[in-house]
């Protein structure tokens, strides 16, 4: 049997719904904590005062409490939770909006808490059983003047004359309707706590063991549990139509067995998917020959050029990877190198068979395609015809009559006009210049 864990509001759940803030919670105008299994609403008030909205909806909230001090407080949602009474909100002196959507408000009267928030100007009360009493709208029209909408609906000047001329009536038929719901509550407590007390009772007759296998002592004798203990996963899917399937009232109650039985759910999931940690991969045996690992999966290869007596391992690694992130172990037999942690493998140093400068040449490839790569089936690399180059060629705009010449020379060419008049002249001393 698990044991049910309680969702509270902490410091680090605020700080990472604080991101936009730069995590800082003193400064924090907005949070948003809905969908958290939240059951108590708590230290809010103290580290967040600055507090203008605040998202709560759809947790496991059963009272409005430890708001008080939040002075600026403009927006507060508490949508879908397990709310009763509207109480404690006297202290948000700027609450405007407040959204108590599908809930479980059966004491109306509660609603004139709200006549001290005078700047309050939305009341959301939709889902809630007090929505079915007669008068309802009218006696929250009537006990709350600053109101301008009420469940989505504005209330026009005339709604609000009518309301408040039959106030008094509607106060005794309303009080009327929370007695009858407060008794109906007490009577669905009380059922309450006696189904919780009979599936307790019924879970320690069953004794689980913590291999989901049902043991029973030796002098039990009861009918039926030998053919349970044969199909304890039968057993469970009956239990769960069984559970999904009885007929129950909405109820607080209701709604936080249906919670706990996800939640109980979701843990034996994951305690059945739980993955076994990984044992420690062998690179070097007892004996001390090397493995050949490529955990990774990275393609090499081992170039040998006898000449120069050196031998080259060409890794591919990831793209755009910092250098820290790979070690390298270099050993007179075998070379170990860790890409993040990972073995890329012990290669050893082999007699490497020469090959021609097409297939890579004395170097031995390999890679995880290689087995299903045919060896005849190289890639092809497209190569451009140099006199099909559409643009400018800019290598040789510039030349030089030597490299050992000092500057660059620009060769100056005579323009047309010039060469075109010096045809023909003959240069005469005896003849003046012409100016």
């Amino acid at each position: 049997m698990f044991m049910h864990s309680v969702h509270l509001v902490t410091e680090d759940l605020i700080r990472r719904r604080a991101e936009h803030n730069d995590c800082e919670i003193f400064s924090l105008e907005e949070v948003s904590l809905h969908q958290q299994d939240i059951e108590r609403i708590e230290h809010i008030d103290r580290w967040c005062r600055d507090l203008k909205i605040l998202y709560l909806q759809n947790n496991l909230i059963p009272r409005i409490e430890n708001v008080s001090r939040l002075k600026n407080l403009e927006y507060l949602n508490l949508a879908l939770n397990n709310i009763e009474v509207i109480e404690n909100l006297e202290g948000c002196e700027s609450l405007q909006k407040l959204d108590l959507t599908v809930n479980f408000v059966g004491c109306l009267s509660s609603v004139e808490s709200l006549r001290h928030n005078v700047h309050l100007t939305e009341l959301f009360l939709v889902g809630n059983p007090c929505t079915e009493f007669q008068g309802y709208r009218q006696y929250v029209v009537a006990a709350l003047p600053q109101l301008k909408w009420l469940d989505g609906t504005e209330i026009s000047r005339s709604e609000r004359i009518r309301a408040s001329q039959g106030l008094e009536e509607v106060r005794i038929l309303v009080g009327e309707q929370e007695e009858e719901y407060l008794r109906r509550r007490v009577q669905e407590k009380e059922e309450a706590e006696r189904k919780a007390a009979g599936s307790e009772k019924k879970n320690q007759e069953r004794k689980p063991g913590f291999d989901r296998c049902w043991y029973t002592d030796i002098t039990n004798t009861t009918p039926g549990l030998e053919e349970n203990q044969e199909n304890p996963e039968r057993d469970e899917e009956e239990e769960e139509r069984e559970f999904w399937g009885t007929p129950c009232p909405f109820t607080p109650e209701s709604r936080l067995e249906a919670h706990r039985h996800l939640e109980q759910k979701r843990k034996e999931k994951e305690m059945k998917t739980e993955k076994k940690p990984k044992a420690a991969r062998t690179l070097i045996t007892a004996d001390g020959r090397v493995l050949n690992v490529n955990e990774p999966k990275l393609d090499f290869c081992l170039t040998e050029d006898d000449e120069a007596s050196v031998i080259i391992l060409d890794l591919a690694v990831f793209r755009h990877l910092d250098t820290s992130l790979i070690d390298v172990d270099v050993q007179p037999t075998y070379v170990r190198v860790a890409v993040k942690g990972k073995a890329q493998g012990e290669i050893k140093v082999v007699k490497i068979i020469q090959r021609p400068p097409r297939n890579c040449g004395n170097r031995r490839c390999s890679s995880p395609q290689d087995n299903k790569r045919n060896k005849n089936d190289l890639p092809e690399r497209l190569e451009v015809d140099p006199s099909k180059r559409t643009s400018f060629d800019i290598a040789n705009i510039v030349q030089r009559r030597s490299t050992k010449e000092g500057p660059l020379e620009v060769n100056r060419t005579t323009p047309p006009e010039a060469d075109h008049l010096s045809e023909g002249f003959i240069d005469d001393p005896d003849v003046p210049p012409l100016i």
